[in-house]
């Protein structure tokens, strides 16, 4: 029966730098091994795996380093198997540590480079004597797919717990499905034979004698499987986007999303050319890790251009965002008003609470417009008020009162109940008393807007429940709406829609001048989901080359340009972004709007990379059931 191993950081390095063999390694060698550490620390630590009986030790009572260091050490080989089983889970955890903390709210962003190398490495270059090899690569990375989407969706459970719970076991599919493809991608080794016996001892006088003829001292091969497997990520993110209606958010590329420069790759490949660009050089450090360490052990170093070439890559990836940050079209201003009302989630639907909602926006909407003049356009949240606008004839003359009271647009979101179907729905009211223009949301948020399966399968309905007590229907058309006075066109995307690029490219090929957001994350309370939603959503504006304006009920509510960049935002005095105010911004209309190729082929990047990753997986598979006489 295996026994329960719980260890510390510390206490893990020091084993690690010992190694798990059994064999004996001088205290000398250890100290040279760990890292500059505080003394005391260090005894401390080392103490405690000797008393848990971890490590054996030729001399008791250890109190300096010079004890240390006239000591040999080893591990238990009792524990020893125990550790060499842990080990790999525990660096797959690693893993989707390292990746979420990529993410808002934390923004470790250069953690993201490093993210994916402890899976790797554990799947490509341990597990050697494992029975079913491939299983347990696939759950290796299961096991990172739920450490990351637990981690970085764990605002999900101001809404529902167990949804959060049991949404993350589909999502980390994923994961499982490219540790698979590691393992599938693995080179077999082969030893070399001498040729003679003058060739054989020359070998052995070597310090590896017959050693392995490597795959992993090729640049060459280094830089093709960093292709594959960075295909296949690619490939896998891009199809959580639209599998079962998708939920896409969070791939790895979205870590960037505050390095402005590294994201305008975009424009051409959408997120996906990002995450492309950090889980290659993910690969390429993680095969450059283990070309060092063969080229140490047999004293054979030499230069290699599988890193050069992928350090070349990054800079002038680097320096082409720069650059084009630096060409501007033509460009006029579009001066808009944003209210956040922060509007409490229990009164926001109650219509015993109408007035005081009219009172609120009335008030904001006067501070906001009054603070500039010539306001083209007045934004407000999603579902901003209580009851819906074109049903109820009170709201309505409340929101063309303000519109024609000020000679501005308004932009809202609303609620629109048909005989038989339901909309979430945004409006333009213009001052001019004209129709209303309308535009139904298309794309509905699974388990928000919709529960799949609701009558198939109860337990979906249950999970949610009276959060989605009915289901809304999904709008057909990419409706532009047109500003009074032809001062712009503007995509209406509705909550989660800007964070689907397919969808807010079809509003730009319509003719949108810039893109707008009404949303209401007050359902996420303060957790980081708003964060993570303003952080998806900057790359659409990179996409199209369109700027953004966001309104939101709770946060964040802000500007972003057509550089992804968030160049205004609404904060209250102490910082928060959740509180109720306004913001007053303006964004830059490009006079002669022009196409880029994202918006004209969409996914087309993502696309290309899962036909490449799809054909080298079969001829994979057909390699080796040629092999074996079997399919793998």
């Amino acid at each position: 029966m295996r026994r329960e191993i719980q260890l510390n950081g510390g206490e893990i390095t020091i084993l690690k730098a010992i190694g798990l063999s059994g064999s004996a390694m001088g205290g000398k060698f250890l100290l040279d091994r760990i890292e500059e550490v505080e003394a005391g620390e260090f005894i401390d630590t080392l103490d405690g795996l000797l008393a848990m009986g971890y490590l054996l030790a030729t001399k008791v009572n250890i109190k300096t380093l010079e004890d240390v260091e006239r000591t040999s050490f080893r591990v238990n080989p009792s524990y020893a198997h125990d550790l060499k089983d842990a080990l790999p889970w525990l660096t797959a955890i690693i893993s989707g540590l390292l990746a979420a903390a990529a993410l808002p709210p934390f923004d470790q962003t250069w953690l993201i480079w490093i993210a994916l190398v402890p899976l790797g490495a554990t799947i490509l270059f341990s597990g050697e004597n494992s029975r079913r090899r491939w299983l347990r690569d696939l759950l290796l990375g299961y096991v990172a797919g739920l450490t990351f989407f637990w981690s970085c969706f764990f605002w999900l459970t101001t809404v529902s717990a167990l949804g959060w719970f049991i949404l993350q076991f589909y999502l980390a599919l994923y994961f499982a499905a490219w540790g698979w493809f590691c393992g599938l991608m693995r080179p077999r080794l082969r030893k070399i034979i001498a040729r003679d016996k003058w060739s054989e001892m020359l070998a052995r006088a070597k310090p590896d004698p017959l050693p392995a003829s490597s795959p992993w001292l090729s640049s060459g091969h280094n830089l093709f499987l960093a292709l594959c497997l960075t295909a296949a990520w690619v490939a896998l993110e891009w199809t959580r986007g639209w599998l079962m209606s998708g939920f896409g958010w969070n791939g790895l590329g979205i870590a960037l999303h505050g390095t402005w420069p590294l994201i305008q790759i975009a424009e051409f490949t959408g997120v996906a050319g990002v995450t492309f660009l950090v889980v290659f050089c993910n690969v390429i450090l993680t095969t450059t890790g283990r070309r060092i360490w063969e080229e140490t052990r047999s004293r054979a170093m030499r230069p290699h251009f599988d890193l050069t070439l992928t350090l070349v890559g990054l800079v002038a990836m680097f320096l082409l965002g720069v650059s084009a940050a630096q060409t501007r079209p033509a460009s006029r201003p579009l001066h808009v008003a944003l209210v956040q009302a922060a509007v409490p989630r229990a009164e926001k639907f109650d219509i015993r609470y109408k007035q005081t909602i009219f009172d609120k926006f009335a008030r904001l909407s006067k501070i906001a417009l009054t603070s500039t003049a010539n306001t083209d356009l007045l934004v407000w949240p999603e579902s901003a008020m209580p009851a819906p606008v074109l049903e109820d004839q009170e709201t309505f003359d409340f929101v063309s009162q303000i519109a024609s009271s000020n000679q501005v647009d308004v932009l809202l979101g609303t609620i629109e109940e048909g005989p038989h179907q339901v909309y979430n729905a945004a409006l333009l009211v213009s001052p001019e008393k004209n129709e209303p223009q309308l535009y139904r949301k298309v794309h509905l948020v699974p388990f928000g807007e919709f529960v799949p399966f609701r009558h198939s399968f109860p337990l979906f309905a249950k999970i949610v429940g009276d959060q989605v007590p009915e289901d809304f229907d999904a709008g057909t058309e990419f409706t532009v709406f047109q500003l009074s006075n032809n001062r712009g066109k503007v995509a209406p995307l509705i909550c989660f829609e800007d964070t689907i690029g397919e969808l807010t490219r079809q509003f730009v090929l319509r003719g949108a001048d810039f893109l707008s957001n009404v949303t209401n994350d007050g359902w996420f309370l303060r957790s980081a989901g708003s964060r993570q939603h303003l952080a998806n959503a900057a790359f659409r504006c990179v996409e199209n080359r369109r700027p953004m304006v966001r309104a939101a009920n709770t946060g964040v509510t802000c500007v972003v340009s057509e550089f992804g960049r968030v160049t205004q935002i609404l904060r209250d005095d102490q910082g928060s972004i959740f509180e109720e105010g306004t913001l007053i911004g303006d964004v830059n209309i490009a006079t002669e709007p022009r196409l880029t190729f994202y918006t004209q082929h969409g996914e087309l990047f993502a696309k290309l990379c899962t036909t490449f990753a799809g054909t080298i997986l079969l001829a994979k598979i057909v390699f080796l059931s040629r092999r074996t006489g079997r399919m793998v």
